[in-house]
């Protein structure tokens, strides 16, 4: 399947949307690292692993991979060689969880992408960081590669299920790495301070605005009120 996905499938995804992409050869090649993007669309998760020079690990909803029939077992095997890491999403542990799989992936020495904001961005605007991603980098060493997504909100807008063709572009900016703060990774301060460094590159790879408060999605800022 993995060989299908890199002989086939990538070059599938290059011929049809055509992605420019930049920065690619600044991913290392061996060693732990962290791809941070902004996140506009599902298919983000998609078009990172398929244009990177190594494999990304990303976290997939475990009912993808529960699946008894044989879409459910072709799902679950595509899903795995595209580096897909099954996550329960449904408790009050999965941000624990999540960060559990992330740190086993980069101590492994591969590659996991993340996205700080936490969710897709609805207003367009790039939204504070969640500091899980500082949290990764200083307990595993791994440096991190910022990466910007430009149109991909135009190939699958909200709500619609099949991609259609649009322009987008994939910036990989230089990576970052944070040995200068070597066992402090237990410090909010020093967590949040890695983050916004973080953010501030993915920022000015992607373009957009800043806007330095959570995301919140409608449903939640309903709850909260």
């Amino acid at each position: 399947m993995q060989l299908l996905i890199r002989y086939v499938l990538a070059p599938l995804v290059r011929l049809v949307w055509r992605p420019r992409v930049r920065g690619a050869d600044r991913i290392p090649l061996s060693g732990p690292v962290i791809l941070a993007a902004n996140h506009r669309a599902a298919v983000d998760t998609a078009f990172i692993p398929l244009v990177a020079p190594r494999r990304v690990a990303f976290l997939g909803k475990a009912e993808y991979f529960t699946g008894r029939d044989l879409r459910g077992r072709l799902m679950a095997a595509f899903l795995g060689a595209l580096g897909y890491i099954p996550v329960d999403r449904g408790n009050a542990r999965a941000g624990l969880a999540a960060l559990s799989a992330g740190r086993e992936v980069l101590r492994r020495g591969g590659a996991f992408g993340i996205y700080p904001e936490g969710t897709r961005s609805l207003d367009g605007r790039l939204h504070r960081g969640h500091t899980g991603v500082a949290a990764l980098a200083l307990s595993t060493g791994a440096v991190v590669v910022p990466v910007g997504l430009i149109g991909t909100e135009r190939v699958q807008p909200i709500g619609r299920l099949i991609p259609r063709l649009a322009r987008v572009e994939i910036r990989f900016g230089r990576p970052l790495e944070f040995s200068r703060y070597e066992g402090l990774e237990g410090a909010p301060a020093i967590r949040r301070a890695v983050t916004d460094e973080i953010m501030d590159a993915i920022a000015d790879l992607s373009g957009q605005t800043y806007v330095d408060s959570y995301h919140r999605r409608p449903d939640e800022g309903a709850a909260a009120a």
